[in-house]
């Protein structure tokens, strides 16, 4: 695969839902192209539809209209199972609120994944991607252990221990108090500059769209990017 790669190609896409008042739509016809490497932002108002955008992006639903291609893959032409499957071994997520498995220790949230998509990856791999994030430490500890920064490593772990063609990220330091988010923040763009993943991240912060290589602003249900 060469770096000048189309990882995610959005076609006029669309989506609305269904409300006991009628049809709302929350996004009309947006479309780009987003290569491998690239660290992308996509900014908006509150309301503005971008975690419904992420969604989609994500295969967590479907556009109403319009197409979604990832690495080359028509999602719709994937049923139900295979989606899921290609979420599991394409896409890392990361959430503002963390999303830890309680009764799993640091090392088995990371591995979460690869016990979900049934696969094996070698020990001095992942003791390497513990490392990466400087949780070495705290490999054994419970998330109820840890601080607010260090739950955010681990699901930066968790997202890309299955080493993704894309990586999500929403308002990822959104809960973080500056300090600890400027240094999560800088130890996830390592982390993907290292494994050249193509991260998309939603965020309000400008400081934070202002380290990205691209911005997209999401406003009057479409996309526009900020040139």
């Amino acid at each position: 695969m060469q770096d000048s790669e189309t990882i995610l190609k959005l076609v006029d896409v669309g989506k609305t839902f269904a409300t006991q008042n009628g049809a709302l739509p929350i996004l009309n016809q947006v479309s780009c192209e987003i290569r491998r490497g690239e660290k992308v932002a996509i900014i908006g108002p509150s309301g503005s539809g971008k975690s419904t955008l992420l969604s989609l992006i994500g295969l967590l639903d479907s556009p109403t209209v319009g197409t979604l291609d990832i690495a080359g893959v028509s999602i719709a032409t994937l049923g139900e199972a295979a989606q899921a499957q290609f979420r599991n071994k394409h896409i890392g997520f990361i959430f503002q609120s963390f999303e830890l498995i309680a009764p799993f220790t640091v090392t088995e949230n990371i591995m979460a994944p690869l016990e979900i998509g049934g696969r094996l990856v070698p020990h001095a791999d992942i003791a390497a991607l513990i490392s990466m994030l400087g949780l070495t430490e705290r490999q054994n500890a419970m998330p109820q252990t840890l601080s607010g920064g260090e739950k955010q490593r681990v699901a930066i772990g968790r997202a890309l221990v299955n080493k993704p063609t894309l990586l999500l990220a929403d308002e990822p330091t959104g809960s973080l108090d500056r300090a600890t988010g400027e240094i999560v923040l800088s130890l996830l763009l390592d982390a993907v500059n290292k494994t050249h993943t193509t991260l998309i991240i939603i965020t309000h912060d400008e400081t934070i769209s202002a380290r990205m290589d691209r911005v997209f602003v999401l406003k009057d249900k479409t996309l526009h990017e900020r040139i």
